[in-house]
């Protein structure tokens, strides 16, 4: 039987040098942030630079924090994205209205019931679990307790505070579906490290080799 590969998301890039990187290391996806106050945000101009330095099955992510629908129409027109990160409070059937699949991130604060949000979103290809900093949607890098996470009828992708050196144990402990990192590949807030995305990549792989078949 052979083990399943984790999928690696390098998130907040800006640059279509650093998306090209990530791609020959091998990552799975690349998300471009469009919340305007994040350190990552990018003009609709410059993700699309981004997504166009993409090769072919490398799927393109566009993550969004409760952007108004016309604003995120008008973003579809000019970026061609794969993938919709929801990030913010938006609800099903608004995830679900732009005809392209969806994740839905879920802040691991106190109480949050993953199996319940499972099933609201059922129409989400995954949920993306990261670490509660209240004020902040993403990139914290910030880790939480993954202990706290139940087994769920689909898939789960591991974020928050991960790196190239806790990212093994991450793996090993959750056997995550897919991971996301974006603060964890940086070499100052918002500015992405090369080097650091292909160790990331690299550290993932080495666990999965190790996992028995």
């Amino acid at each position: 039987m052979t083990v399943e590969r984790t999928r690696v998301k390098i998130c907040g890039l800006r640059e279509p040098e650093h998306a090209r990187v990530a791609a020959e290391a091998g990552a799975d996806a690349v998300g471009v942030v469009f919340h305007k106050p994040s350190p990552r945000y990018v003009e609709p101009a410059a993700a699309a630079a981004v997504v166009a330095a993409l090769p072919p099955y490398v799927t393109a992510v566009g993550l969004f924090v409760n952007e108004p629908a016309d604003s995120l129409r008008a973003i579809l027109a000019r970026v061609r994205l794969n993938l919709l990160q929801f990030q913010g409070d938006e609800e099903p059937d608004f995830c679900a209205s732009f005809g392209i699949p969806f994740v839905r991130a879920v802040p691991m604060e106190e109480g949050a019931d993953l199996v319940e949000l499972s099933l609201r979103f059922s129409r989400a290809r995954a949920l993306l679990l990261d670490a509660h900093v209240p004020g902040e949607r993403g990139g914290t890098g910030r880790t939480f307790d993954w202990s706290r996470i139940p087994k769920l009828p689909m898939p789960v992708i591991l974020s928050g505070g991960l790196t190239a050196e806790n990212v093994g144990q991450a793996v090993r402990e959750v056997r995550p579906w897919a991971v996301d990192v974006s603060s964890g590949v940086e070499r100052s807030r918002g500015v992405k490290d090369p080097g650091k995305i292909v160790e990331f990549i690299r550290s993932v792989r080495r666990e999965d080799a190790r996992q028995p078949a």
